[in-house]
């Protein structure tokens, strides 16, 4: 059965740069052609904005080519809305980190779920594979 997911960005960066970090569950359904594999334009930013902070060096390539990467994993870019960004700030979550609000936000409006290792997204209510 197909399914939609939204990759968090950490799960992007390994299947592009270290792809056996995911896990099996990962690899499937990123490989699955029937699946629907989205990817946030948040993860972008999330990915220049600590590449320039020195805390990702090894994203260069993926911000250099990262369309031509994404079309590479058969991904969908998913733009950010207003809907996603009224879910983000107003869910009722400890959790502060403004890139995980927005793909959670994402995830519940666009009836998505996310892979991710971060358990962060059970809080958000936000359906998780690994």
């Amino acid at each position: 059965m197909a399914i939609k997911v939204l990759l968090d960005t950490h799960v992007l960066l390994w299947a592009l740069v270290e792809p056996d970090k995911l896990s099996p569950a990962a690899t499937e359904i990123i490989e699955e052609s029937q699946n629907t594999v989205v990817v946030s334009a948040a993860s972008a930013w999330e990915v220049a904005i600590k590449f320039q902070l020195g805390r990702l060096p090894e994203a260069r390539m993926v911000i250099e080519g990262y369309h031509n990467h994404l079309q590479t994993l058969r991904t969908l870019e998913l733009a950010i809305n207003s809907q996603h960004t009224i879910k983000a700030g107003t869910l009722n979550a400890t959790h502060r980190d403004p890139f995980d609000r927005i793909l959670a936000a994402q995830c519940l409006v666009e009836g998505l779920t996310i892979i991710t290792k971060d358990h962060a997204f059970i809080e958000f209510g936000v359906p998780t594979i690994w």
